[in-house]
C-alpha cells in the first residue's frame, strides 16, 4: 500500500480491520511471502531510535495502527478517518475468517506449554480450523541447520497465515529475514495471542479508548515491561 503515513521514523498504513483482512486475503490467494507489522508507541521508538530496525518495519508489506497513540497521530497528520487495528482483536478476526474459508494457519514462538494451551483455545473457540504447524523455537540464537529445518518444515506444512510471537523487535527482525523463504503471510502479533488463551487479560474498553493499555500491561507485568514503558512512553 503507498498511502503510508511518516510517524517519526516509522511509516504506517491508515487501513481499518477489514482492509487488513481482505489485504492477507489477497496474498493467501496464491503463495506469496510477505510479512506484517502491528505498531504501537515501542515498535515506533524502536523505529526512531535504531536505523537498522527502521529498514525492518518500513520494508514490511503491511504496517497497520496497533496502538492507540499511533492512531492519533495517524489523526493530527491529517487522516481524520485512521482506526485502530488491535492485535488481540484482529487475530480471533482473522482466525475465524480462515476457519470459514479453509485457510490453513501456522504458530511459530512461544513455550510448548504455551502452544499446548493455544490449541485447546483453538479446538473450543474455531473447532474446524486447519492448524499446519506449531513451532516452539528455542530462546536462544538459531544454528543456520535448524533454521533451515524450521523453513522446511513450514513451507511442506503448506501454512498460508503464520502467527509470528517472539516479541518487539525480535518477531520482525525473525520475518524480514525469513521473506522469499517462506512462501505464506507473516503476521508479528506480540502478547495477542496470550490475550487470545486468556493467559494475560486484556485492558478495559474504556482504558483502550484512552490508550492507557500499557498502564494496564505494565500492572500486571511491572518487572518485564517498567523499564520499556519507563523509556519509550517518556520519549
Amino acid at each position: 500500500m503507498d498511502n503510508r503515513q511518516l510517524i517519526l521514523s516509522m511509516k504506517v498504513s491508515p487501513v481499518s480491520y477489514e482492509e487488513t483482512i481482505n489485504q492477507i486475503l489477497k496474498w493467501t490467494a496464491q503463495p506469496q511471502s510477505r510479512y506484517i507489522c502491528l505498531s504501537n508507541v515501542h515498535m515506533c521508538m524502536e523505529t526512531f531510535e535504531r536505523p537498522d530496525f527502521r529498514d525492518v518495519v518500513n520494508e514490511a508489506d503491511l504496517v497497520v495502527p496497533d496502538g492507540r497513540p499511533i492512531v492519533w497521530a495517524l489523526q493530527l497528520l491529517g487522516v481524520k478517518n485512521a482506526t485502530q487495528v488491535r492485535g488481540p482483536d484482529l487475530v480471533p478476526k482473522l482466525l475465524k475468517i480462515a476457519e470459514q474459508q479453509g485457510l490453513s494457519v501456522g504458530f511459530y514462538g512461544g513455550t510448548p506449554e504455551a502452544l499446548e494451551k493455544l490449541k485447546k483455545c483453538l479446538d473450543q473457540n474455531f473447532p474446524k480450523i486447519k492448524v499446519t504447524c506449531a513451532i516452539p523455537p528455542p530462546f536462544r540464537a538459531l544454528t543456520q541447520t535448524e533454521d533451515s529445518a524450521f523453513i522446511d518444515e513450514i513451507n511442506r506444512s503448506a501454512t498460508q497465515i503464520l502467527f509470528v510471537f517472539l516479541g518487539c523487535p525480535k518477531q520482525e527482525q525473525w520475518m524480514a529475514a525469513h521473506r522469499d523463504k517462506l512462501s505464506c503471510v507473516m503476521l508479528g502479533v506480540g502478547a495477542a495471542l496470550n490475550f487470545l488463551t486468556a493467559h494475560q487479560k486484556q485492558a478495559p474498553p474504556v482504558m483502550q479508548k484512552l490508550g492507557l493499555e500499557w498502564l494496564h500491561r505494565l500492572y500486571h507485568e511491572p518487572r518485564r515491561l517498567w523499564k520499556r514503558y519507563f523509556k519509550y512512553n517518556t520519549l
